[in-house]
């Protein structure tokens, strides 16, 4: 098989994920206003196992309670072969569901390709078995997708979760086949396909915060907590002062081990955020507990005000409910703050880990709880929670093609990343075409541009600034505008690096290199690795 084989009853962190979504098991019971205060244990062991009963409940049924009909629900489809596939579908349309986003679940056996032009949205939970082959019960639905034409799915935006086995040699092959089939037919990719070996957790964290980021930064619980290293952080810079755009700062942190060093240009860093403190303390006196009570969290004994901190945070009417409850009983009841996701934008050379992060502002004036971590309320030499994970779909070309690199925003932190990358090898030729709103406020990481720009590291630099009334407003424009050379770069082998937003950049980009190139020519170039996107 080159897909992992997961038998028997989900883990108890996996279940109550799954069916309580962001906010866990607690928080359901609390919605009912049943906490597990003095005796209550039975009754949170009694929601575990309906929980337990419910997934399966659920899988018998093929997501029956997955089965939306509004016209802009995400499809969620799955081919599975040992049913972890469609273990991951459910997880999946739990976790969108309870962000508020209307969900259909449906086996690859249910679907017809027709059907899938009528879909503006679509997950695909794909499992390689065999020598690189579909699973049985999708061998239909792919004939007929192989067989269409045209450009019938054009409306369609579409991601991919592909299951395998990297001992095999075809890792990942049917994910890579049906994302092949789908941009021949112009679907376009939300994002690039999250490939995972044999239950890689690191792989589906990933896949998870591209959900969140599909429900508009939504707080999705991890479905397996990453194991943090510690890091200490050391400089903070703000990068666009006077910006007409959310402030955007230069970060640095050294680890407490050398030999954590170790990471590609393209790889990800994943944080660990805290609460404010006043968000922590303001809870302690709500429940009138005490900070310096000793409780163990993650494992280790801390202090309960430092517990707190990285515990998801709860509604006021809820986190009354909880009053009565012990110190130790709160931090075992509450879930964990979901990790989040940054393009690391230094090497293991730097001596450290270095991210260009932009503040997130919610509507009611609150700070995004990692940016607001990083930027705000992380004084300079605290500890930071970080686990580095490997990307290998966005590591540099290992010869001297080509490199076209086209980003925007907090996307540099990636490109600057392959760009060091680059000029340590010595290939010189390299393209960047960047947006951002003003070039007086907004030229990240002006000085070291010019400076690869001088010692020919970087070839061509293409900027566009959307606040300052130039023709070319977005770096989309700029593609078009230079879609001869493009076509000219692209002929001589080039290979196209995507780094920033999912929401207007990243369509925008891939619609303006279809144009310049042609839609089958970018899925060739996608299929054969010289097409890679890192997007958010």
């Amino acid at each position: 098989m080159n897909a992992p084989r997961r038998f028997g009853l989900p883990s108890a962190a996996s279940a109550l994920s799954a069916l309580a979504g962001a906010s866990g098991l607690a928080l359901s019971l609390a919605g009912a206003g049943k906490w597990p205060t003095a005796g209550g244990v039975a009754l949170a062991y009694a929601g575990f196992c309906g929980a337990i009963l419910a997934l399966h409940r659920r899988r018998r049924q093929g997501g029956a309670a997955f089965a939306s009909t509004a016209d802009d629900a995400t499809l969620i489809a799955y081919a599975s072969q040992t049913g972890f596939a469609e273990q991951l579908a459910m997880q999946t349309a739990q976790a969108l569901q309870h962000a508020g986003l209307p969900v259909r679940v449906a086996s690859f056996a249910e679907l017809d390709p027709s059907a899938l032009t009528r879909c503006r949205q679509a997950l695909f939970v794909a499992s390689t078995t065999g020598e690189g082959d579909a699973p049985d019960s999708a061998a239909g639905f792919t004939r007929k997708l192989a067989a269409a034409s045209g450009d019938g799915l054009r409306r369609l935006r579409y991601g991919i979760l592909a299951l395998g086995d990297s001992s095999y040699a075809n890792f990942c092959a049917y994910g890579h086949a049906l994302a092949a089939a789908l941009q021949r037919a112009q679907a376009q990719p939300l994002f690039d396909l999250v490939e995972v070996d044999n239950g890689d957790t690191g792989a589906l964290r990933h896949w998870q915060n591209h959900l969140s980021a599909l429900a508009g930064g939504a707080e999705i619980a991890d479905w397996e907590a990453p194991r943090y290293g510690r890091w200490r952080l050391v400089e903070r810079r703000l990068m666009n002062p006077g910006s007409a755009g959310a402030p955007a700062f230069h970060l640095a942190l050294e680890p407490e081990s050398p030999a954590a060093l170790d990471w590609q240009a393209g790889d990800i860093a994943e944080i660990g955020p805290r609460l404010p403190p006043e968000q922590v303390a303001q809870l302690l006196r709500d429940l009138s507990l005490d900070g310096a009570a000793a409780v163990r969290c993650d494992g280790e004994a801390m202090l309960l005000a430092d517990a707190l901190a990285t515990r998801m945070p709860l509604p006021a009417p809820h986190a009354q409910a909880m009053r009565g409850l012990s110190p130790q009983a709160l931090i075992d009841a509450l879930p964990p703050l979901p990790h989040r996701e940054y393009s690391i934008a230094s090497l293991p050379a730097d001596g450290r880990l270095e991210l260009l992060v932009r503040q997130t502002r919610h509507d009611d004036g609150r700070l995004g709880v990692s940016s607001g971590w990083l930027t705000e309320y992380a004084p300079l030499g605290t500890s930071i929670a970080l686990r580095v994970r490997t990307n290998r779909a966005f590591h540099a070309p290992a010869d001297d093609r080509p490199l076209l690199l086209i980003g925007t925003g907090t996307g540099m932190a990636g490109l600057r990343a392959l760009l060091k990358a680059r000029a340590a090898a010595g290939h010189g030729r390299n393209w960047l075409l960047f947006g951002e709103r003003s070039a007086a406020h907004d030229a990240f990481y002006r000085e070291e541009l010019a400076g690869w720009q001088a010692d020919g590291t970087l070839q061509r630099l293409d900027r566009t600034w959307s606040r300052d009334g130039a023709p070319l407003r977005y770096v989309q424009d700029a593609v078009r505008a230079a879609a001869p050379q493009i076509r000219e770069w692209v002929a001589a082998g080039a290979a196209i690096y995507v780094c920033g937003s999912l929401q207007g950049m990243a369509a925008g980009v891939n619609e303006a290199l279809a144009q310049a190139l042609g839609a089958q020519t970018l899925a060739a170039l996608a299929e054969n690795g010289r097409y890679r996107r890192d997007v958010y």
